[in-house]
């Protein structure tokens, strides 16, 4: 029998299993949780050698499952300029110059989190060469779904004329004929992506294609410290799984490659991006990576797609115009075509997972899954920030998974309540940023943040969930704090078929544990934000232990 390695006694233990829900103490050896039950029977098991932890009453929960996140793109942006909650010229001026001092050699200064609605007008070039002149800047919005540049950044990416791009993806041209500076979608804003040197790193999620040439060891060992960073800061907030949402081969050669060093530190889950102008044989190259990567640490199986964009920018599809306009968006794929791509996915037994925000592309996504036939695949739909009411139990039905987001729906978390008024008529609110509606109708949900588009804090998240004021004259979205729990662990694992590894906390599981810095159930749901991580193990190596709980990281 192995022996115990460490044992975490005196904890509040919700386990996620609904045989045994609470318990007291779990002890664990060889990367697998050993027992699970109260204090004297685990205690019990301590040997010479064990490490036994005092919980203090804190709650052991299984390791967080981040549902949906960007973890190479959230790596690289930590060392770029912050612009969440900042507001007006002059603030942005002053942040920019600085970081600009600072990084004097740097062929792009690049900043991530400019709200839409960060001036008082629209943002132009005009406005960001007013800022800085002389060198390329761009700013990203919170979505990663727009870009503004500068005059110099454009001339740079070959943008300011202009540019031919595919459906849904727009360099916005001026009366004068040049670019506006507003990049919207991938293919419109890479180019001036690529100046950083870093846009094969964005290739997973732009083209679905790979590096060419493949990077040599000297860049994958740089790659490979932005992967580092990104997951050290997914540790501090508890998480030991995610499904990262943009991916390629690449991406898991890199985390192969630090597993096999020893720097891996949470099980990821990779996808094949498809996107529409491939060709249905292109999926050779997803099951490739299904059949090369089926380790407990990195995975494929599975397939991302996008349906639309976003509705700040209005390229979300709806099946009625934004208010005031007469533009509803356009999907991605037209529909036939991709129930035929749901059908080929389905047949080669991957999952599928597609971003889809407005009614109209919820609507397409869930009638390409139906075609599919293939509810044991467990398809999810990414957001669903719109749906339509007679869509609502078809998600059920059809065992589709509900990949929300408890930080997006504005006023929530970070995203302003100004939002709600530009995309959506105020009929329909009562259709937005459903979360209970749709788990009373049948569908499964899992939860994640969209890491870099939201705060990775998974206790941010918990406190959104169970805080959110429902919208006027509309029903209450939240569902109880165990729900919100399962949704972050369980559910997740779940939808990512990975529910015989991780999730729950129950004998022969992977020793995936995050220990809250506190009691959370006793915590008032408003507090839960402040709420530090006490300590976080992943497949029993110890990735966060900011107080020396358990002898510190591994």
């Amino acid at each position: 029998m192995t022996a115990a390695e460490m044992i975490i006694t005196n904890a509040k233990v919700l386990t996620m299993d609904e045989g045994r829900p609470r318990s007291e103490a779990l002890a664990f050896g060889g990367g697998r949780i050993l027992a699970v039950g109260g204090r004297a029977e685990v205690e019990a098991l301590a040997g010479p050698g064990c490490r036994v932890v005092d919980a203090g009453g804190r709650t052991l929960l299984p390791g967080f499952v981040e549902s949906h996140l960007h973890l190479v793109l959230g790596g690289n942006e930590l060392a770029q300029l912050q612009l969440g909650g900042v507001q007006g010229f002059e603030e942005l001026a002053r942040l920019f110059r600085a970081y600009a001092a600072k990084n004097p050699t740097l062929p792009l200064l690049m900043a991530q989190g400019a709200a839409y609605e960060l001036l008082e007008h629209p943002v132009t070039r005009a406005d960001l060469d007013r800022v800085i002149a002389d060198r390329p800047i761009a700013m990203m919005a919170p979505d990663h779904h727009t870009v503004w540049a500068n005059t110099a950044a454009l001339r740079a990416a070959g943008l300011l004329q202009g540019a031919e791009m595919p459906p849904g993806h727009v360099v916005v041209m001026g009366a004068d004929g040049m670019a506006t500076g507003e990049l919207l979608e991938f293919e419109a804003f890479s180019p001036v992506l690529a100046l950083t040197g870093d846009l094969h790193l964005q290739l997973g999620i732009a083209t679905g294609g790979e590096p060419d040439p493949w990077p040599d060891a000297a860049q994958r060992a740089k790659d490979k410290e932005k992967v580092a960073a990104g997951l050290a800061h997914c540790a501090m907030h508890g998480i030991t799984s995610m499904v990262n949402m943009d991916g390629n081969r690449y991406t898991c050669v890199l985390l192969k490659e630090m597993e096999a060093e020893g720097r891996l530190t949470a099980r990821v889950k990779v996808p094949f991006h498809f996107k529409p102008h491939m060709d249905l044989s292109d999926l050779d190259r997803a099951s490739a990576m299904a059949a090369e990567f089926t380790g407990d640490w990195v995975t494929s199986g599975f397939v991302k797609m996008f349906m639309d964009g976003v509705v700040d920018s209005r390229t979300a599809y709806m099946l009625h115009p934004y208010p005031g306009t007469t533009e509803t968006g356009a999907p991605l794929f037209e529909a036939e075509r991709f129930k035929d791509v749901c059908r080929e996915i389905s047949r080669r037994d991957l999952q599928i997972a597609v971003h889809a925000i407005g009614d109209g592309a919820v609507r397409q996504t869930i009638d390409g899954y139906e075609a599919a036939g293939r509810p044991d695949l467990r398809h999810r739909i990414e957001h669903i920030e719109l749906i339509d009411r007679a869509d609502v139990p078809r998600l059920g039905a059809l065992g589709i998974t509900a990949s929300v987001q408890p930080p997006h729906p504005p006023g929530a978390m970070d995203f302003p309540m100004s939002t709600m008024d530009h995309v959506f008529h105020r009929e329909r609110w009562r259709d937005a940023y459903l979360t209970k509606t749709l788990a009373d109708h049948g569908a499964h949900l899992a939860f994640a943040s969209d890491w870099p588009v939201t705060d990775v804090s998974v206790m941010r998240g918990i406190q959104a969930a169970l805080t959110r004021v429902p919208y006027e004259g509309c029903q209450d979205e939240r569902v109880g704090l165990m729900e919100v729990l399962r949704a972050y662990t369980a559910g997740g694992a779940w939808a990512a078929h990975r529910e015989g590894l991780t999730g729950t906390l129950r004998a022969g599981m992977a020793a995936d544990l995050v220990l809250i810095d506190g009691d959370i159930e006793a915590i008032p749901a408003e507090r839960l934000g402040k709420t530090g991580i006490a300590l976080t193990i992943a497949g029993g190596r110890v990735t966060h232990d900011p107080e020396g709980m358990a002898g510190g990281p591994a």
